[in-house]
């Protein structure tokens, strides 16, 4: 018959600073980036006027008419004006997009 091998004693330790290593890829790799993109999106929507020109997450284009604390009223033609949530914002266009597009 087989006997077990007597555990290691440095087994338990070596466990413990794999698992370390791993959170630090973890952290370095996936959630620091994600924290720092978050925060950048944050400053965008703080920072959004009057005039602004700005896409939303589902690809719509328009021109900032009024903001609100959790809302936008964003221009999508002449006659035309639309209220989104400021999260649904995905970036700010440069001036002159709009025109460039409709050209």
């Amino acid at each position: 018959m087989f006997l077990a091998a007597p555990a290691s004693q440095g087994g338990g330790m070596q466990m413990m600073i794999m698992i370390v290593i791993m959170f630090a890829i973890m952290y370095f790799l996936m959630i620091r980036p994600q924290q720092k993109k978050q925060k950048q999106h944050q400053s965008m929507l703080g920072a959004l006027e009057k005039g602004d020109e700005i896409m939303t997450t589902g690809g719509i284009i328009g021109r900032v008419v009024k903001v609100q604390e959790q809302f936008i009223v964003v221009a999508i033609s002449d006659t035309v004006e639309i209220k989104f949530q400021k999260a649904s914002i995905s970036q700010t266009l440069p001036k002159g997009t709009i025109k460039d597009i409709e050209s």
